[in-house]
């Protein structure tokens, strides 16, 4: 647990719904200052409103905006003055179909929040955490399943997804000399508004239409607190969280 007189203080983007509130929640209960950023002031007011007398900042922000970006960083100083752990979570997809069928906006769309968002704030998460005292800190990226293994008509999503495993690997080779650790998660089926889709059937590799199994997102939220409580002189690269009987290992 984080001391209350001295919190740590964790930044989770997309923290409106889903995996992002669940995730914001636990930091909360673990003792840490929270930073909610996300579209919707509403929707992170609801976060806000789930742990009463708990330490929230909310912050309306488009992490597709770089001056959106700087100004949430700038928040994060002027209140706290340091940030120990962001948690790159916001994240978006495209319709279910075929490649050739996507729009040049679509694509883009997804390539901006789930790609370009995260870069953005690994970019100002560094800026602070490298000439802050003590210095460092941890950056935590959402990779997905969709990270190792598509699923069918997920062009973007998963391209964005391979993409950020790239930059978790960039971020922990540019953040070495600053005691900045970078780690990804890669979750499979939480259950969450994203994902009820999942109990009337999803697209399989072979096209056929499977209901599949999902697990309690307060696994996932578990699993990012315990990466972000480990001492910087230690790191979880990578780990997959997932619901045990999903399609994974081998699903095409």
């Amino acid at each position: 647990m984080v001391s209350p007189a001295d919190p740590k203080i964790a930044l989770v983007t997309g923290a409106g719904s889903g995996i992002g509130r669940a995730v914001a929640l636990a930091f909360s209960d673990a003792g840490y200052a929270v930073v909610l950023a996300g579209r919707r002031a509403d929707a992170l007011q609801e976060t806000v409103q789930r742990r009463p007398g708990a330490t929230f900042l909310a912050v309306p922000t488009d992490v597709t905006d770089p001056a959106s970006v700087a100004a949430l960083f700038a928040q994060v100083k002027a209140r706290f003055g340091r940030l120990d752990v962001l948690f790159n979570n916001a994240g978006t997809g495209a319709r279910a179909v075929p490649m050739y069928e996507l729009s040049y906006e679509e694509w883009r769309k997804v390539v901006d929040t789930n790609l370009t968002g995260p870069f953005l704030c690994t970019q100002e998460a560094m800026r602070l955490m490298k000439d802050q005292s003590p210095r460092g800190g941890r950056i935590i990226n959402n990779g997905s399943i969709s990270a190792s293994a598509p699923r069918p008509y997920s062009a973007p999503y998963t391209s964005t997804k391979h993409a950020i495993t790239g930059l978790t690997k960039s971020t922990s080779l540019d953040g070495r000399a600053y005691d900045i650790a970078c780690g990804q998660i890669d979750i499979g089926n939480a259950e969450t508004e994203m994902t009820q889709r999942m109990k009337s059937g999803v697209p399989q590799a072979d096209l056929s239409m499977k209901v599949e199994p999902v697990m309690d997102v307060k696994h996932v939220a578990d699993s990012v607190v315990y990466m972000a409580s480990l001492p910087l002189e230690a790191n979880v690269q990578f780990m997959t969280v997932m619901a045990t009987k999903m399609p994974f290992v081998g699903r095409g």
